[in-house]
């Protein structure tokens, strides 16, 4: 291994070079010898923001979706209230403004329960999963790029979605059904278990 040589793992990365960059996302390509000896070509997708997603939930253990088009496969998708995140503020404040812009809503009970990597093979993107409750609806304000359809559905019939392929969205999915699986666990904020029907919750709000 020569000098200016790094390593990632079982990874050696002979020489990078940026390929592509604008204002959300660049590009890096690796000259790499792999964990086998092989030389190779090994390119990375930067965010230049991490992802923020929200499963509010409301009293009657209702949740809320947006609908919208989304560019890269063409086709309309159901979702949660998702978006990108600043890296120099705390996640839970994108959240919040997420929230607000998509749906209009503003919450006074948050809890983050996921992080996820969004695609690890070829994105370095991190993902952050937040509860929201103790909902105030209000008007949404989307970005000016944006035709989004916010929708409250039973948080049942958001995670038969899920289930069924109805939303096909991958952060969306791991948000409910983590929701789902700490719920039978009784590993919920105590507003958001009894809300959605589940056994009392353990777990503080902030």
């Amino acid at each position: 291994m020569d000098g200016d040589d790094e390593r990632r793992g079982p990874w050696i990365i002979r020489r990078s070079r940026r390929a592509y960059d604008n204002p959300w996302i660049g590009v890096t390509e690796h000259d790499v010898t792999d964990p086998n000896g092989n030389p190779g070509l090994y390119g990375v997708c930067h965010m230049k923001s991490f992802a923020v997603g929200i499963v509010p939930v409301d009293a009657e253990g209702c949740t809320w979706l947006v609908g919208q088009h989304r560019f890269p496969r063409d086709y309309y998708s159901w979702e949660l209230p998702e978006g990108a995140g600043d890296k120099t503020v705390p996640p839970i404040d994108s959240a919040k403004r997420e929230l607000r812009e998509e749906t209009g809503i503003v919450a006074n009970g948050w809890h983050e329960f996921l992080q996820l990597d969004v695609s690890n093979a070829v994105t370095d993107e991190i993902g952050f999963g937040f509860l929201a409750w103790d909902l105030t609806l209000g008007e949404p304000e989307p970005d000016s790029d944006e035709q989004l359809a916010p929708r409250r559905v039973p948080f049942a019939e958001a995670l038969g979605m899920a289930l069924s392929a109805d939303i096909r969205d991958a952060f969306s999915q791991v948000m409910l059904l983590k929701v789902d699986v700490l719920g039978r666990r009784g590993q919920l904020p105590s507003p958001v278990a009894e809300a959605l029907g589940y056994a009392r919750g353990v777990v503080e709000g902030s």
